[in-house]
């Protein structure tokens, strides 16, 4: 029986969701040699798919300890917040330390980008990272019962990475011809974001409802998260010139911290 174009179109969107995968988790997909601009970018359009299921899989901890031990919430968040950065290899944060150690120097844009880029954490980043933790562990932690906790997670995650799929829209440029920046930089149209936006606002608003939650609170609370990481982009590329990967590990990381925060506040 002939494969059909639908067929096709299901082959190739279940191959991004594998690269997505293995580019973002450290679920172990088989890494290919030379990862094309195209294929970047299709694996990109997946990361708030894969931060709804990371974050609801990483709250499973908190869950169990509110049912067993409510007194002990604040130990079950730091252990969901632990799970989401093994099972994203601390990607993200890795970036986020990156491109705070570059923005705090308050060097040349060349300058900016090569801090960046060298290997070693300086105490912007150091700072900004523990900032960020402390940021995720409490909030998480105030969010009451034992599903809310689970949805509000997912949600966040979600929502920093749609954060950084918005990193990739075709007016932001690359800061670098170099490194996953440049590769994906550019490849997300208006109306892509546009949809993703809607879509994950309407999911956030479906889990409120779902865990008897503010519906208002938490999807006010995701697009006020996207509109400052949205003045975050435009300070970076007023800075640094553009996006690197490094900036999109930052989006990632202050989308889900304040969204986070504003589920605890609602």
């Amino acid at each position: 029986m002939p494969e059909t174009a639908g067929d096709r179109a299901g082959g190739t969107a279940v191959r991004s969701l594998l690269r997505a995968l293995g580019l973002f988790t450290v679920v172990p997909v088989r890494a290919e040699p030379r990862l094309a601009p195209q294929h970047a970018a299709a694996a990109l359009r997946w990361l708030p798919v894969v931060g709804a299921v990371l974050g609801a899989g990483a709250a499973l901890p908190l869950a169990a300890v509110a049912h067993w031990a409510p007194h002990a919430r604040p130990v079950g968040a730091v252990l969901a917040v632990a799970v989401l950065a093994v099972a994203t290899r601390a990607l993200h944060l890795d970036g986020l330390a990156d491109t705070a150690d570059g923005l705090g120097a308050r060097a040349a844009p060349e300058r900016a980008r090569q801090i960046m880029a060298a290997s070693d954490i300086g105490p912007f980043g150091v700072v900004t990272v523990v900032l960020t933790l402390l940021a995720d562990v409490t909030a998480l932690a105030c969010v009451p019962g034992t599903a809310a906790p689970i949805a509000a997670l997912a949600v966040a995650a979600a929502t920093g990475r749609l954060a950084a799929l918005a990193g990739a829209h075709r007016r932001v440029p690359a800061a670098r011809p170099g490194g996953f920046g440049a590769l994906v930089a550019g490849s997300v149209t208006t109306p892509l974001l546009g949809a993703t936006v809607l879509i994950t606002l309407a999911a956030g608003g479906a889990l409120a409802r779902a865990v008897g939650a503010s519906v208002t609170g938490w999807v006010v609370g995701q697009a006020a998260a996207l509109v400052l990481c949205a003045a975050f982009l435009i300070h970076v590329r007023r800075r640094v010139g553009g996006v690197t990967g490094d900036v999109f590990g930052a989006l990632v990381e202050l989308g889900t911290a304040l969204t986070l925060a504003a589920a605890a506040l609602a």
